[in-house]
Order: structure tokens, then C-alpha cells, then sequence
């Protein structure tokens, strides 16, 4: 019998391919979700997938209590991987006390009941947002964290700083903060993938659903950042090669191969594409011509991030196997498998 892992938000998009890979590593899973920006029919797309249906409670990890009923229900829990938060950068700015609250009490709440038993192994979905604009590309872990652009990058940013400063008093604690740049793409199945509820806030999904018909057109948020072709710049990472990423880091954690009981790692490709980069990308794989407008900069948007991932390379043995057009055949594919599923043809 595999190790018991508990993953947080694991109905959502990158918890849910995480869970996949877990599963396909012989792991356990348990999830947590309040299907607040998820459904419950992914747990139906990992179950297809993996032919395991993980076991799953429905918990709002900021009631503290429902938090501590689920560790005395689950005490053989041997890791946790901590993907549940709100992760708009717009919504952020428009509701910060939403995003302080979600992101940083359910993180705190964790982690009080992670520091009381004897081995803890963590594992926080953190961001490149940390590092703001970087002053220099690619960006590497030892990049300053500057002054956040967002209250959402913000909540990263005191996330990691609640974990490291806990991991310095509690040993018994082993954490790792893994700072993905843009995750996109989905499972090759096309059972699982991006399902944003409402008006997605991610420029794929806005992409593929504008292709399919389901937005009249995108909007690309400014052309005059001083970059090549003027829209910003990201590292564009294939949520496969990142779910992949997460059983690395959690066998780093529980083979007790750490350095240090808290360390950090960049989660990239290692090159950067705009965002006109990106719409032509996904114009050449799905074949489709996309209506697209200039609209002005969005706030907390930065010009260009992408990651040094040398460090993730030679400490995890891990690399990103994937490339953007790949990432977005998969991300169009499943597209089209919800609008199947939508018009009732299985």
C-alpha cells in the first residue's frame, strides 16, 4: 500500500494533474476541496485516468476546527501538497481581504497541525510572482523577493515567509516552496485540464474558448511593454512537466534528501514567450484563426518573467519535457472535449 498524501485544492488545475501523477507513482490521495473554483466531476476525469478514485472531503480549510477533525480522521498522512488558494492576480487587487484570508489562514491552520506530530513533510504551491520584475533574466531563486505587484503575490510572498520562519523553530517540519512560472496545457487524456469557473482569468483559457466560440474575442492587455514584440513576456510550463515536478519534490521530502528542512525551486522551461507568441503558437496547432484586440495594461502585470531552472534541474533531476505549442494542442484539445461533453456527445 502506497504513502498516504493529503493534496489541497486537488479538484483544481494543476492539484488535479498532480493527483494524477501521484496516483501513477503508486501514492495514496486524499483531497481536499470546497469546490469553490472547481467541480466535482474532475474527481470523475482523475478516477477515468488512473482507474483510482482518490478519496476526497469536502473541507473549507479557514474553519480551523474542519481542519483539525480531518488530521484526527487521517493521522497516517505522510505529506501534504498545498495547492488550495485564490490565484487571480485582477480578483486580488479588487478584493484583497478575500485573498488574505483564503490564502494565508488556510496556510497557518495547516501548518499548526503539521508542526504538533513527529514528521511533517510540505510541499507549498508558491509563484514567481515573488520575485515582482526581476532585474535580471532568467530569474533565479536567489533573486530578490521585491515588493509585491498584487495582493495575490503578496499572499505568496508571506506564505513562504510563515513556512521558513516555522521550519526554524520546528525541525520536525521538512518543507519545500515550489515558485511555478505559467502553468497552461492539460492532461493528454483530455479527461482533466484548465476549468475555470466564470470568466477565466488566465490568458489559455481565454485563449481556447475564444477559438471555440465561446468568447467573442481576447483581449491582449497592452503591446507597448518594452519587449520585442511589446506584450509581456512568461515562462509557459506544461502543467504535466509540473505535476511531475511536485512527486519529485515530495520523494526529495520523504526520502529525507534535503540540505536544509526548508528549500526552494523554480518550476519553469527556462525561456520566455509573449503573448502575441502565444496566440500565434496556438493559431498554428489548432489551426484557428483567433480575434484578438489591443486593449490598455492590466494592473499588477509585469513586462517579462522567466525561470534559471538549473536548480531544479541538477537538485531534483527534474526538466520541463514540454513546449509551448505542445502545451497548447493539449490545452485545444481539451477544449474541445468540453464542448462535446456540452453538446452531450461522450
Amino acid at each position: 500500500m502506497g504513502k498516504k498524501i493529503l493534496v489541497t485544492g486537488g479538484l483544481g488545475f494543476i492539484g488535479s494533474h498532480t493527483v494524477v501523477a501521484l496516483q501513477e507513482r503508486g501514492f495514496e490521495v486524499v483531497i481536499i476541496d470546497n469546490l469553490s473554483n472547481s467541480s466535482l466531476d474532475v474527481l470523475g476525469g482523475i478516477t477515468k485516468i488512473t482507474k483510482i478514485s482518490p478519496e476526497f472531503e469536502n473541507i473549507d480549510l479557514r474553519d480551523k476546527a474542519a481542519v483539525s477533525d480531518f488530521f484526527e480522521k487521517y493521522p497516517n498522512i505522510e505529506g501534504v501538497i498545498h495547492f488550495a488558494a485564490s490565484k487571480a492576480v485582477g480578483e486580488s487587487v479588487e478584493n484583497p481581504l478575500l485573498y488574505y484570508e483564503n490564502n494565508l489562514n488556510t496556510l497557518i491552520y495547516l501548518l499548526q497541525q503539521l508542526q504538533e506530530r513527529e514528521d511533517s513533510k510540505f510541499i507549498f504551491s508558491s509563484s514567481c510572482t515573488v520575485y515582482g520584475q526581476a532585474d535580471e533574466l532568467p530569474i533565479t531563486e536567489s533573486a530578490p523577493v521585491k515588493k509585491a505587484e498584487s495582493p495575490y503575490g503578496n499572499t505568496k510572498q508571506i506564505g513562504e515567509e510563515i513556512i521558513a520562519d516555522t521550519c526554524k523553530v520546528k525541525k520536525n517540519l521538512h518543507a519545500i516552496s515550489l515558485r511555478y512560472f505559467n502553468p497552461i496545457g492539460a492532461h493528454p487524456s483530455a479527461n482533466i485540464g484548465e476549468l475555470p469557473i466564470g470568466t477565466p482569468q488566465n490568458l489559455v483559457p481565454f485563449i481556447t474558448q475564444t477559438a471555440i466560440g465561446k468568447r467573442e474575442k481576447l483581449s491582449v492587455f497592452g503591446n507597448d511593454y518594452p519587449t520585442p514584440d511589446g506584450t509581456c513576456i512568461r515562462d509557459y510550463i506544461h502543467v504535466m512537466d509540473l505535476a511531475r515536478a511536485h512527486v519529485v519534490a515530495l520523494e526529495r521530502l520523504l526520502e529525507g534528501e534535503q540540505t536544509s528542512n526548508y528549500e526552494v525551486f523554480n518550476l519553469g522551461t527556462g525561456k520566455g514567450n509573449s503573448v502575441l507568441e502565444a496566440i500565434k503558437a496556438f493559431e498554428k496547432v489548432s489551426e484557428t484563426k483567433l480575434s484578438y484586440t489591443i486593449t490598455n495594461r492590466r494592473e499588477g502585470d509585469i513586462t517579462a518573467a522567466y525561470a534559471d531552472t538549473r536548480k531544479a534541474n541538477e537538485v531534483l533531476k527534474w526538466e520541463a519535457e514540454y513546449n509551448i505549442e505542445d502545451a497548447l494542442e493539449s490545452a485545444w484539445k481539451w477544449q474541445l472535449h468540453l464542448k462535446e461533453k456540452e453538446e452531450g456527445i461522450q
